[in-house]
């Protein structure tokens, strides 16, 4: 067996030098590199590369429920409650007219004038306002102008004071004279309107003839000149309204009673139908 040291591990050192230290019993020792541990290994294939990391995807969009704007229910509209005016009897409705402040005409009246004749009559009759001597009677229609219309109704036979198919009911669309005898204000109608749809409704006439520019205003609730009206039938709750002229127009435009005339025949061929 052979002794000497094995010095085959330290390949850097020549056989001379390798001789002496087995000579010298010097055992030496160098670590291998690492070239020479590990084989040499190489390829032509590039390492892989890390795969680049997915997108990370955008967070999809929360659907949000639309807001939309629902206003407060609004609270329900009551119905303007009914004039008192509507429920009263005949003596009520007097009593109610002859002390109504309701508007500025009350301070210079001498007496209201609310209305003559039978109280169940089929032929109502509506004039505008008191002039001054109905304001001093208290009474609708008197002096010349009163006259001429009981002349008219006497020609369809009827008077302000008969009764049944021949009595008339009369009475104006104010129950207090205005001021030396100016029109009626649009105020002034429609606080006196309801004492004159509460006489419509006690009566329950099958005709009203309506007399005058503010009758007819105040009745059908139209501006359209009486000419334009006239030969037609209206309706005023239910009731056939006939559109003349007023007495105090016909007495100082005389021409025009033919035309008043064939009103008052149509006014009688409705009670007749």
């Amino acid at each position: 067996m052979n002794d000497a040291p094995d010095t085959s591990f330290v390949p850097e050192l020549d056989a001379r030098q390798r001789a002496m230290l087995a000579e010298m019993g010097v055992r030496v020792w160098a670590p291998k590199t690492q070239a020479q541990a590990l084989p040499s290994v190489t390829s032509s294939v590039a390492p892989p590369t890390a795969p680049a990391p997915a997108p990370i995807p955008a967070p999809a969009p929360v659907a949000r429920p639309a807001v939309t704007h629902t206003p407060s229910p609004e609270p329900a509209r009551q119905a303007a409650p009914a004039s008192p005016v509507a429920t009263l009897d005949w003596p009520a409705l007097r009593g109610a007219v002859a002390n109504c402040q309701a508007c500025g005409l009350c301070q210079g009246r001498t007496n209201t004038v609310f209305g003559v004749g039978d109280e169940q009559a089929d032929w109502m009759v509506v004039g505008e306002a008191p002039g001054e001597n109905e304001d001093l009677q208290g009474e609708p229609f008197v002096g010349a102008a009163g006259q001429l219309l009981d002349n008219m109704l006497k020609a369809v036979g009827r008077s302000r004071t008969g009764t049944g198919a021949q009595g008339a009911f009369i009475a104006n669309v104010l129950k207090c004279r205005p001021p030396a005898n100016r029109n009626p204000q649009p105020d002034e109608v429609a606080r006196c309107e309801p004492y004159l749809a509460r006489q419509v409704a006690l009566v329950k006439p099958k005709v009203i003839v309506a007399m005058g520019r503010f009758a007819v205003q105040a009745l059908l609730k139209s501006v359209e000149p009486i000419g334009r009206l006239r030969g037609q039938v209206h309706h005023y709750e239910g009731v056939p309204v006939i559109v003349t002229y007023h007495p105090a127009y016909l007495l100082r435009t005389p021409t025009d009673k033919g035309k008043a005339w064939a009103d008052l025949c149509l006014a009688m061929a409705q009670l007749q139908n």
